[in-house]
């Protein structure tokens, strides 16, 4: 049961929600452009709990019915996750196809996943999500056949379904286990390499990918769209100090993500807890960067990775004017302020990347033969030398890098001692 999905269809639609969240709203209509799909209006009623059947009350899908005839909507967009029976009866009365917040979220990562773990967690999040709709739905269709005790046709119909479901979950499953052990393996090396680990992590479309292929110079995919990075992308970054650090790129953190999709994508999002330090990049341009700001970091305190150092950095500062600049300043004297679209504050950035590293590094001294200085040399993206001292045929280098490095140091050369 492969994972085969066709891009939405509809073109024109309404958003329904029964809560006064107006940033939510937003967000959806921007999930909603990114699929290429309009929408024509926004329908609202206060309500403290949805219509058990029809999420809205009866007397609003009238009107909604007018409204969809107006509008010439073909699609309708509940901003929360409701019931199969919700989207049966809704679908029933308007006569237009119905879906919910995360069944957007769900086709977005359907659409823009490219590798083959991203597309193997995608079908996972998408089956998860429907295994426990189908739950009831074949005693209604066999509500009219079969006696007492006994189960009928459309029972057996969604049990065969479901039986189905599970049996291709466990096998997705398993290969994500492999590609799991795979990158456990990479993980591995890079760690053995003694690269310093930068992750980018943020609110989807704050920028994470354009500040990284500026920094890198490197070819990364980088639209003005939500999730357009969902695969792990691993960057050489080289600091003024001459040394190399590895930037990963991360996928999006978004407000309400579906608990499917958090659970399919958790090990590739738990790669941010091997880091020696978590960039945090916030859209300032965006009038709710502060909820977003605290969503990402939310996201990171779920992820278990509060204990490590992290940079907050405000991206855009292109599309904001020096007063409220300086505002933000002020309110976050500890951020670094760029623009990853003009190279505007990567200076600054960078040294403070470096400073972060450094405090868990250390220095030791070498005395190296002239002839073996050329295989110390060979690690210098991992180590900056703070003072060296010619001496004869030997120099003396002060060395500050990571432990691991230095214990490397030591054994490459027979003329090389600390």
């Amino acid at each position: 049961m492969s994972q085969s999905r066709k891009t939405l269809e509809p073109h024109n639609a309404i958003i329904l929600s029964i809560r006064e969240d107006y940033s939510s709203v937003e967000e959806l209509k921007q999930l909603l452009s990114t699929l290429q799909v309009q929408v024509m209006e926004m329908f609202y009623q206060k309500r403290s709990e949805p219509d058990s059947r029809y999420y809205f009350g009866l007397g609003k899908i009238e009107k909604l019915k007018e409204l969809i005839a107006l509008t010439n909507a073909d699609l309708v967009v509940v901003d929360d996750e409701i019931t199969p029976l919700q989207v049966k009866n809704l679908e029933k009365e308007l006569g237009v196809t119905v879906k919910d917040r995360t069944q957007i979220i769900i086709d977005i990562f359907a659409d823009h996943a490219t590798t083959e773990e991203g597309k193997l967690q995608v079908e996972l999040a998408s089956l998860q999500y429907q295994l426990p709709r189908l739950v009831g739905q074949g005693r209604e269709l066999s509500r009219l056949g079969g006696g007492i005790g006994t189960r009928g046709p459309g029972e057996q119909e969604l049990e065969e379904k479901r039986r189905r479901i599970r049996e291709r979950i466990r096998i997705i499953k398993q290969k994500l286990m492999q590609i799991e052990k795979n990158r456990a393996q990479q993980r591995k090396m890079r760690l053995q390499s003694d690269l310093p680990m930068v992750s980018v992590v943020g609110y989807t479309n704050a920028g994470k990918s354009s500040l990284i292929k500026a920094l890198s110079d490197d070819d990364i995919l980088v639209a003005d769209k939500l999730f357009s990075t969902l695969a792990p992308v691993i960057r050489r970054v080289k600091t003024p100090n001459g040394r190399v650090v590895l930037f990963k790129d991360t996928v999006g953190f978004i407000k309400n993500v579906p608990h499917t999709l958090i659970k399919a994508f958790e090990s590739t999002l738990e790669e941010i807890l091997y880091s020696n330090l978590i960039v945090v990049v916030v859209d300032i341009s965006d009038e709710n960067f502060n909820e977003k700001l605290g969503s990402s970091l939310a996201a990171l305190e779920k992820l278990g990775a509060n204990h490590l150092p992290r940079l907050l950095v405000f991206n855009k500062i292109d599309r904001v004017s020096p007063h409220v600049l300086k505002e933000l300043s002020a309110a976050y004297p500890e951020s670094i302020f760029i623009s990853a679209l003009y190279k505007t504050g990567f200076q600054e950035l960078l040294k403070r990347v470096c400073d972060e590293i450094e405090k868990n590094e250390c220095e030791d001294l070498f005395a190296v033969k002239l002839r073996d200085l050329p295989l110390l040399m060979k690690e210098k993206e991992k180590i900056t030398i703070t003072e060296q001292v010619y001496q004869e045929d030997m120099v003396v280098l002060r060395v500050r890098g990571r432990p691991g490095i230095l214990r490397r140091l030591k054994q490459i050369a027979g003329g090389m001692n600390s």
